[in-house]
């Protein structure tokens, strides 16, 4: 009879005929030849493939800024409907400031509470330029280097603990898919494509910057999205991705269609073409998404090869990718990550493998187009100065220091730069195809006798951009939640979420117990 598994044969004295074995052995063999293949020379990054509780996920965000502190740094903007941080950490070579000419990129995850393999992804993300940074990898350091990268894990905290406490067997299609309040956050944002749709046929209406409308402000307006747009009015955000689950596409903008009884109709941006380069950018260096013998969840995407406008999907209204793209300079593209919302923990290596490339190729995009500095005939940079493409009816407009990044794709363009108070400055400018940097075209504006515009008495200007919850609405969603003592919750307990998601009043009388 064999010896049990759990005695070491070699301190025992039994011989080859008893049967002794060790069954570990197998593995061991297999540990040898894994580390074997890491050269000394050549260290790898380690990355744990599992799922983090939210606590674990802020601890992770922290000890990974704390280990890269010369090219990290994590911050807050803002909490969620029961407290929770939504904590950002971003990379690049000089954290916590904007640095001239440096674009800037945001990744989105976990906005679904439900769909969670984004979430991991941007985790393994941030613990992987880090790392690999400080390794030495020259294709990370070129990159963190030269822009300024900011990935929000989880903009849906709420949710995922919801989502979690079922796990990935037993989590519905829809359990934790929205926030605290019942609220989707991707159907929450200001719906300024019905705003652009209502005024598009007339010359004079700028379609670039679209204020919010007051009236937005007397609906309900989740903590998350108050938080979310705040932060992205205050950066010059470039390009975006928002990472989701359901299917394995990339979707881009208009998210909305132009007829409103057609839910499938194309409705493309005036940036049709870039943004579908963007799109072809991550869906080619997905290992499967562009192909057309992968299996799909459902949708056919034969003829596209993995990207999709996103109101010839399906069109729905207040989503964050048409919020980007109408209010700010942003683009941002949706990214459907696959069937399965919530894989298994044996998933999320193969997924990472998947997409890795697919992430780094994406941030290295941004790189593209043209970018410069729009100053004055004293050298100062213009702030608020307008950038425009001719045959592209979408501006973009300079940021604190006068710079500016414009995405465009190959070919010869016309651009025109002009701010208030200024004279018009346009130029020819070729970009090449096999250019894989942005070039560099600067702009320096004579000061001229300022005249009346006719934009400025029929139609919303910049002026009218600057105006955020004017009324003060969201103060009754930030009052926050005091227990006794004057002792402010920071979280509330697991089961919160099963009453606020099922619109029963929760019992704040319990908290005395947790």
């Amino acid at each position: 009879m064999a010896w049990p598994y759990f005695l070491d044969c070699d301190r025992f004295f039994a011989s080859d005929q008893e049967g002794c074995f060790d069954p570990l052995v197998g593995l061991r063999a297999r540990q040898e030849l894994a580390m074997s293949s890491l050269s000394p020379e050549e260290p790898s990054t380690i990355i744990q493939f599992t799922y983090t509780s939210n606590t674990q996920m802020y601890s992770l965000l922290k000890r990974t800024a704390a280990k890269c502190s010369h090219i990290a740094n994590v911050y807050s903007i803002g909490r969620s409907t029961e407290g929770r941080d939504l904590l950002v950490i971003e990379f690049t070579n000089n954290p916590g400031q904007h640095e001239l000419l440096e674009p800037e990129i945001k990744l989105v995850g976990n906005m679904h509470g439900n769909e969670v393999l984004g979430r991991q992804l941007l985790l393994y993300l941030a613990q992987y330029l880090c790392s690999e940074y400080n390794l030495g990898n020259q294709r990370i350091q070129a990159l963190i280097n030269t822009t300024r990268i900011h990935i929000l894990a989880s903009m849906n905290p709420d949710g995922y603990e919801l989502a979690a406490s079922e796990g990935h067997l037993l989590n519905g299609w829809t359990n934790g898919r929205t926030n605290a309040q019942n609220i989707d956050l991707n159907r929450n944002f200001p719906d300024l494509t019905s705003v652009f749709y209502r005024n598009r046929r007339s010359r004079h209406y700028r379609i670039d910057h679209i204020p919010i409308p007051d009236a937005y402000w007397f609906g309900k307006v989740a903590p998350e999205t108050y938080a979310v747009m705040k932060w992205i009015r205050s950066l010059p955000f470039v390009q975006s991705a928002s990472l989701h689950g359901g299917e394995l596409v990339i979707s881009y903008p208009f998210d909305f269609s132009r007829h409103p009884q057609e839910e499938r109709m194309f409705s493309p941006t005036p940036d049709e073409q870039v943004l579908k380069q963007l799109a072809r950018t991550y869906a080619d260096a997905h290992t499967t998404m562009s192909n057309n013998d992968t299996e799909r969840c459902g949708a056919s995407f034969y003829r596209t090869r993995g990207i999709i406008n996103g109101a010839l999907w399906y069109s729905f209204a207040g989503g964050m990718s048409d919020f980007n793209y109408l209010h700010t300079n942003c683009l941002e593209i949706t990214v459907e990550l696959g069937c399965d919302k919530f894989p298994s923990e044996a998933e999320l290596y193969p997924e990472w493998k998947r997409n890795k490339e697919a992430l780094l190729s994406f941030m290295e995009s941004v790189h593209r187009g043209i970018k410069g500095v729009v100053k004055d005939v004293d050298g100062n940079g213009i702030k608020g100065a307008t950038i425009s493409v001719r045959g592209i009816r979408k501006d973009v407009t300079t940021a604190e220091d006068g710079d500016y990044w414009r995405l465009l794709n190959p070919g010869t363009h016309i651009m025109t730069a002009t701010a208030k108070g200024f004279s018009r400055v346009s130029k020819r400018v070729h970009l090449p195809h096999n250019m894989n940097r942005a070039g560099r075209v600067d702009f320096v504006l004579e000061k001229v006798p300022v005249e009346p515009d006719i934009d400025d008495h029929l139609f919303p200007t910049v002026d009218t951009w600057d105006r955020f919850d004017p009324y003060n609405q969201f103060e009754r969603y930030t009052e926050p939640d005091v227990g006794e003592g004057a002792i402010e919750r920071e979280e509330k307990p697991w089961w919160w979420n099963y009453f606020s998601q099922s619109g029963i009043s929760p019992p704040h009388w319990l908290l005395r117990n947790v």
